[in-house]
């Protein structure tokens, strides 16, 4: 058979069993079905699993332990006036079983044997041990809460098509258990770094999603329009620059965990739609910064995982030792043994080995962005075990505080694990004249670039002549973040609904 009749073979059998069942689904409520909403459930399998271990059958059925669960069938063997059925919930499986002398002959063979794969069903029993020892319901009431009107993927392999399994995560999460439980993980991970930045002193805020000036990062925003106020309006690209007027408010320790949102790529990395954390602390400076992340990567390892090690990409990971530290030029110097340090301090020099490792330099760019060009293109990927790159040059970081020893510098660091940027940290520029400089210099190579997005934020700079204290900042991609954790090499992996390119089915 071509692989064109196939594919329309299995579509047409699919066609004839969503009519099957909603035939059924019209039968059913001519019979009075109404979608019953009043079962209660006591349990769950996974409770059921851990809390009775009970060796002996004959104490077990003689304890006559009832319980009330819900899920959905997924499994069932009919053996004429008995069967055995797997019950599936959020948490696992447990094992049915069901006879037509305890529920009734008619009630067993004219509802019962019609029911479906997928359906949502409600049972209330007594626990027992199978023959073969497998804890069981030993069914006394059965209900129907709901028919699924579509057939489920192969019950064996579930979804194999990766880009089906992220367009219907539901069907993926039905048909894949160990998906289930890294949501769960992520949502664990997310409850930890909560918990360690409140018993830190942090307080957690919240800022405004929708802004008039899109401003904390360079990146491109998504557009909108308040109607109301007859004003165009932009998804947040970051929180910073609002995080950073609570701290001139007064505010000394605070931390945002929530969305952000950048008009660009899509990809095994990227999410145009991902979760931050930023984090402030007034009279603090980009060390402490560096110090907060280790202690909270030890944390989080030791509460989710019970010790400090991990594996990523076949890495192995150590969280309980201080992270490595370079800076940007140290780490190219490392990288490419080519080039001397004299070399990426003269502009001449440093532009040539550029183009020789086919970077196309721009008219506008300045040493920094070629320095920092060259980091990017031959360093970052390298970067395996956790290393924070410090010393990034001013012309990349418009509002980091310059070194005081080096002008061309500031006091700002960048995390990598396993080849991935996961945090971006510094003492904040509280130069308010410096800060204009540096927005009017952002504006005028923006304009040079054709570059649209860059704004000069005038409520900014207002806040900041009120005196911005000494004050450090830090921003962690969550996504990345719980990809390195959990093991995943797609970002796709860890968010449930990841934004994807149109497809046609």
């Amino acid at each position: 058979m071509s692989e064109v009749k196939n594919n329309d073979y299995h579509k047409n059998v699919c066609n004839n069993e969503i009519t099957r069942r909603q035939k059924k689904l019209i039968d059913m409520k001519k019979r009075g079905f109404s979608f019953p909403n009043n079962f209660i459930k006591n349990t769950t399998s996974k409770k059921i699993h851990q809390k009775y271990q009970i060796k002996d059958a004959k104490a077990l059925k003689v304890l006559k332990i009832e319980v009330s669960i819900s899920g959905r069938m997924m499994q069932r063997r009919v053996m004429g006036k008995a069967s055995f059925f797997t019950l599936q919930d959020m948490e696992g499986k447990i094992q049915i079983y069901i006879n037509e002398k305890e529920i009734s002959p008619d009630f067993y063979n004219t509802y019962f044997k019609k029911w479906d794969i997928g359906d949502i069903l409600g049972v209330t029993g007594t626990l027992f041990k199978t023959k073969t020892g497998e804890l069981s319901v030993y069914c006394q009431h059965i209900e129907i809460l709901n028919k699924s009107l579509k057939p489920f993927p192969d019950k064996f392999h579930g979804l194999s098509n990766q880009e089906i399994r992220y367009r219907q995560r539901y069907l993926d999460l039905i048909s894949n258990n160990k998906l289930y439980n890294l949501f769960k993980k992520r949502s664990d991970i997310i409850m930890a770094i909560r918990n360690f930045m409140t018993e830190n002193g942090f307080l957690e805020v919240e800022t405004p999603m929708l802004q008039s000036i899109p401003g904390g990062a360079n990146a491109k925003p998504f557009i909108t329009y308040h109607n109301e106020i007859n004003a165009k309006m932009y998804l947040r690209i970051a929180p910073e620059l609002y995080l950073k007027k609570l701290i001139i408010g007064g505010f000394e320790r605070i931390f945002e965990l929530n969305r952000n949102f950048r008009n660009e790529g899509v990809s095994a990395r990227h999410n145009p739609e991902f979760t931050m954390m930023e984090a402030y602390i007034a009279y603090s400076n980009y060390e402490d910064m560096m110090t907060l992340i280790e202690n909270l990567f030890k944390k989080i390892t030791e509460s989710i995982f019970k010790n400090n090690k991990i594996i990523f990409n076949k890495n192995n990971f150590n969280f309980s030792k201080p992270f490595r530290r370079l800076t940007m030029k140290n780490s190219i110097l490392q990288f490419n043994p080519t080039i001397t340090l004299s070399d990426l301090d003269d502009f001449k020099s440093i532009k040539e080995f550029a183009k020789s490792i086919n970077i196309k330099v721009e008219k506008q760019w300045g040493k920094g962005q070629i320095e920092n060009e060259i980091f990017e293109k031959t360093v970052e990927k390298k970067l395996i075990q956790p290393t924070f790159i410090t010393q990034y040059p001013v012309e990349v970081s418009p509002l980091a505080r310059r070194n005081d020893i080096d002008p061309d510098t500031t006091d700002r660091f960048e995390l990598f694990i396993g080849g991935y940027e996961i945090g971006n940290g510094f003492s904040e520029l509280n130069d308010v004249e410096d800060q204009k400089t540096r927005f009017l210099n952002q504006i005028k190579q923006a304009n040079k670039e054709n570059n649209k997005n860059i704004f000069y934020d005038q409520d900014y700079i207002e806040a900041l002549e009120y005196g911005l204290p000494p004050t450090s900042g830090l921003g962690i991609g969550i996504d990345r973040l719980i990809m390195i954790l959990t093991d995943q090499i797609s970002i796709r992996d860890v968010i449930l609904f990841p934004t994807l390119r149109s497809f046609n089915k």
